[in-house]
């Protein structure tokens, strides 16, 4: 059976892991590359990194960041926010990255995802989604880009299928409804998107007990669960989360 991964994220702002909720009020909370050696240490099966910002100031990657968080960790390792061609793709992945995500460069751009696939294959490019509940979008929920500032017009069912046939080999699946609350996973959202297309989904927003991870990679059928407030400041580790899982009869690497 295949197991299930447990990943880190760390949204970087200004250099710094910073914390929201819903996208609002970041605070600072540490050094992203210490935190990415600590999460390393305590067995993560993944790291994402997102500069927040990055989009939204209209820049691209800070690769000096990326190549020493990169030579601190030996696990597949994420980046996203502010690539936006082929040379950041490709920049990106020199400073150390295994994999790109696209999520507000893609929407605008939907070819960058099928000529980053082209050229660096599939297992490269991961479609970032951030997503809220809309009534009037025909699957329930629309996506958002900016960090969760800008509605579009893409409901969130029908950009998920878009973009894996363009080319994304897996899909981060961020709820901004539950971002941050530490309420649990959005359960529905991730189903959803999960049985629609023939990639891994990676549940993102809302951790805040190993429970939720359970729930959200059984119920949900996440093929994995992304983690932030829980290791940043719930008191709990990577390690420790992965053994309550294993309790709880849900495959994991220990």
């Amino acid at each position: 059976m295949l197991k299930k991964r447990i990943i880190v994220c760390l949204d970087v702002k200004d250099g710094r892991t910073t914390k929201g909720v819903k996208f609002q009020n970041n605070i600072d909370i540490g050094d992203p590359v210490d935190m990415a050696a600590e999460y390393y240490r305590q067995g993560v099966d993944e790291l994402v990194f997102y500069d927040i910002m990055a989009s939204a100031r209209g820049r691209g990657p800070i690769l000096d960041l990326i190549s020493r968080v990169a030579s601190k960790v030996f696990i597949p390792f994420c980046v996203g926010g502010g690539i936006g061609t082929i040379e950041d793709i490709r920049s990106t992945i020199l400073a150390g990255a295994e994999k790109i995500s696209l999520n507000s460069q893609a929407v605008k751009n939907p070819q960058l995802i099928s000529e980053g696939a082209r050229i660096f294959g599939n297992q490269c490019i991961v479609l970032g989604m951030d997503a809220a509940r809309d009534e009037t979008a025909p699957s329930g929920y629309r996506v958002y880009i900016n960090g969760g500032r800008v509605k579009t017009e893409l409901d969130a069912k029908e950009w998920a299928i878009k973009a894996v046939e363009l080319g994304a080999g897996e899909i981060v699946l961020n709820s901004i409804d539950a971002d941050g609350v530490r309420q649990g996973y959005e359960l529905n959202l991730t189903r959803m998107i999960a049985e629609a297309v023939p990639v891994p989904v990676i549940a993102s927003g809302g951790g805040g007990t190993p429970q939720h991870l359970a729930d959200v990679l059984t119920e949900g059928k996440a093929d994995a669960a992304l983690i932030a407030s829980m290791v940043h400041s719930m008191g709990y580790t990577v390690d420790g989360i992965k053994k309550d899982l294993d309790k709880a009869d849900v495959p994991v690497r220990l």
